[in-house]
C-alpha cells in the first residue's frame, strides 16, 4: 500500500489562445473601419443670441408665411413656384450678388418652401444666406 501522498500539479489557464483571438478581433475591426469624413456635412451654423447684429442695408429678405407663399423685401410674388420666385428674385437683386440673404420663414411654413427658397437663392448665385431666428426669452409674456 502506498500511503504517500501524490503531489499533482495544479491546473493552470493557458491565455496564449485568448490573446491570439483578441488580437485578430482587434484587427478585424481596424480593417473594417473607415476612417474618412468625406460623407459628413460641414455647416456653419448662425447663433441666436440676445444681442443685435448690425444689419448692411443691402441685406435681401425673403420672407415666407405659414401658407408657404413668398415675399421679396416685402413685396410678394404672383404664386409659389420656384421659377417664379427665381424671376422675382433676379429683378429684385439685379446688382446684390454679393449681399446677404436672409429667410425669415414662419414657424407653420413647410419644410419644401424654405429649401426652395435657398434652392433658388444658391442657383442665382448667393452664397451667404441665413435663417433668421427668434430668441425665445423674447416671446415669453
Amino acid at each position: 500500500m502506498n500511503l504517500r501522498r501524490t503531489r499533482r500539479d495544479e491546473p493552470e489557464l493557458n491565455l496564449i489562445p485568448l490573446v491570439d483571438i483578441l488580437f485578430v478581433v482587434l484587427i478585424f475591426f481596424i480593417v473594417t473601419t473607415t476612417f474618412n469624413r468625406d460623407a459628413g456635412i460641414t455647416l456653419t451654423l448662425p447663433e441666436a443670441s440676445a444681442g443685435a447684429e448690425a444689419k448692411q442695408d443691402t441685406t435681401l429678405g425673403i420672407v415666407i408665411d405659414a401658407e408657404g407663399r413668398y415675399y421679396i423685401n416685402q413685396q410678394q410674388v404672383v404664386n409659389t413656384s420656384p421659377e417664379t420666385l427665381k424671376r422675382a428674385l433676379q429683378q429684385v437683386a439685379a446688382e446684390l450678388h454679393d449681399a446677404p440673404v436672409v429667410i425669415s420663414a414662419d414657424a407653420k411654413t413647410p419644410h419644401q418652401a424654405v429649401i426652395t427658397a435657398m434652392d433658388v437663392a444658391r442657383q442665382l448665385g448667393f452664397v451667404h444666406i441665413t435663417l433668421a431666428t427668434q430668441n425665445p426669452q423674447q416671446t415669453k409674456p
